[in-house]
Order: C-alpha cells, then structure tokens, then sequence
C-alpha cells in the first residue's frame, strides 16, 4: 500500500511540474505580452523595454521559469492588474466562497444522487427505476442559465420566498445560496444517478451476488455488505470529477446570480486580461484537479484492494 501510495504522489509531482510549464508557457514565454497588459496599450517601446529589463524578462526562459515557479510556491503570485492588490488578497476570499457553495452542493447532491441511484439499480425495469431514471436525465438536460432563470422567476418574482441574487453584499445569508445549490443540485444529481443506476445494477447480476442470496443471507445485508462496496467505484470517479466542475466550471451560475465565487473571478481576470490572476487562478484550478484524481485512486485502492497492484 505505501509503493501504491508512493506512485501516486509521485504522478502528482510529475502532473503538477508538467502543467507549470504549459502555463508558463502560454503566459509568460512572450514579455511583450506581458509588459503591454501591465502597462497598457498606450504605452512606449522604450517603457515597456525598461519594465521588462526591471523584472528580469530578458534573462534565459529556463531561469525566468525556476524564478517564476519559486514565487509560486512561496506564495507570491504576484499583483492583480484590475484589482491593484496581491493576487493571494483577491483569489483566496473568492476561493472560499466557492468552497461554501460547492459544499454545500455536495452534501445535498451526493447523498440524494446515490440512495436513488442504489434504489434505480437495484429495482431494474420497475416503475419506480423508470421514473428515476426519466427525472435524472431531464434535469441533467436542461442548461443551468434556463433552470436558473426558471428557479428565478418562481421564486423570486412570483412567489417573493428568496432574494434574486447572492452577492452577499450584508454579510453570510444561508437565503442567497438556496437558488444557486438548487440549480447546481438539479444539473448535476442526474450524472452521479444514472452512473450509480449502471454500476448497482451490474453488481446485482454478478455471480456472487446471487450465491449469497442462495445460502441465505437477508437482501439488505447483501446489498449493504457485497453489492454496494463494488457498485461505489465508478460512482465515486464522478463525484471527485465534479468537484473540478463546482470549482471553475460554476461561471454561469456564480455570474446569472452575482456571486463572488472562484469561477467568476476567473471569468473576470479572463475579460480583463488579468494574466497574473490567470496563472494562479489555473494553477490552483490544475492543483485541485490533480488532487482529487489522487484521492479517487487512493479511495479505489479501498473500495477495490486488486486496483493497488495496477
């Protein structure tokens, strides 16, 4: 278990060090990119030959590269070009948020997801398979910009419960984030669903499973002990997978109701061209990617100890 664990880490490492490179590339490797998007537009050769000179940008790329990697690591991620302030001051509040609300998506959608997923799978071709596996597909099929705006006008226009947006402009309000973990709920349960549907109803048929059923062992213990263990793994993949989605990939919802999450911050450094935030806004990004790949293998190597000899 610890070689497994070794190779793993090791992988880590190596992913992390590749996509550095690929980011610095696509960043950094032009200066007179750079210097013009610090500088401005307006700004003369001769001001933009004397910036770069002052931040070394002149000197070898694999240097530049071990400099540039260096501040990462410490911390200095440098200077946000929209915001005028560290980066670390503007990313990390807006990686909290983000963290808020995708948790709080998680403990409703897991949970949710997986008991309709076991009860679909293990009720193959039965009414109530049917029509778990009809709701899921339909919500996963509706965009979240359209459930968003459909949330929005029964709740917030029609029926007056919930506020429109959740800026949070006052302070925590637990009220503000009930629209944006019900849009994400709704999109997202029906993939973990259907997935769980697929894998429960695999391990039902295997040969092991009906042994046990034979010798007398009570459904519920079956499905509890032997089934359910087995029929985790392909599941378990597609949650550590949305975990990257909650992080970058809520844009639209963090933006239709003006949340200062993760995603937004990264659709605004986009628009703006904020490259400094850019690059810590990918790396942290690829750092969570990675990391939950890492811990998907670990929990396989739980779930499935034949996975630790691959």
């Amino acid at each position: 278990m610890c070689l497994f664990l070794l190779k793993r880490l090791g992988m880590l490492a190596l992913t992390m060090l590749v996509v550095s490179v690929v980011v610095f590339l696509l960043l950094e490797l032009t200066p007179g990119t750079v210097a013009t998007k610090v500088l401005g537009q307006y700004a003369t050769v001769e001001q933009q030959r004397i910036w770069l000179e002052t931040h070394g940008y002149f000197d070898p790329a694999a240097e530049r590269y071990l400099r540039w990697l260096a501040k990462l690591l410490t911390g200095d991620l440098g200077e946000s070009l929209r915001y005028k302030t560290p980066v670390g001051d503007v990313l990390w509040p807006r990686l909290l948020n983000t963290v808020i609300l995708g948790a709080a998506v998680l403990a409703i959608m897991v949970p949710l997801s997986l008991a309709l997923g076991v009860v679909a799978g293990m009720r193959e071709g039965r009414p109530s398979d049917r029509v778990i596996s009809i709701v899921s597909v339909v919500t996963t099929s509706v965009p979240e910009f359209a459930s968003a705006a459909f949330l929005s006008a029964l709740f917030v226009f029609a029926l007056g419960w919930l506020p429109g947006t959740s800026a949070m402009s006052g302070g925590f309000n637990w009220r503000e984030l009930v629209l944006p973990v019900a849009v994400l709920v709704l999109y997202d349960f029906g993939y973990v669903v259907r997935m769980t549907r697929a894998s429960m109803a695999d391990v039902m048929t295997q040969p092991y499973i009906r042994t046990a059923l034979l010798k007398g062992l009570p459904f519920r213990v079956v499905v509890l002990r032997h089934a359910l263990r087995n029929a985790l793994i392909a599941p378990f993949t597609v949650i550590l997978l949305q975990v990257n989605w909650l992080l970058s990939g809520v844009i639209v919802v963090e933006s239709f109701f003006a949340y200062k999450g993760f995603g937004a911050l990264l659709l605004e450094a986009s628009l703006f061209g904020d490259i400094f935030l850019i690059e810590a806004c990918a790396m942290v990004a690829v750092v969570v990617a990675v990391g939950t790949q890492t811990l998907a293998d670990i929990a396989y190597a739980y779930l499935s100890p034949r996975i630790r000899f691959a």
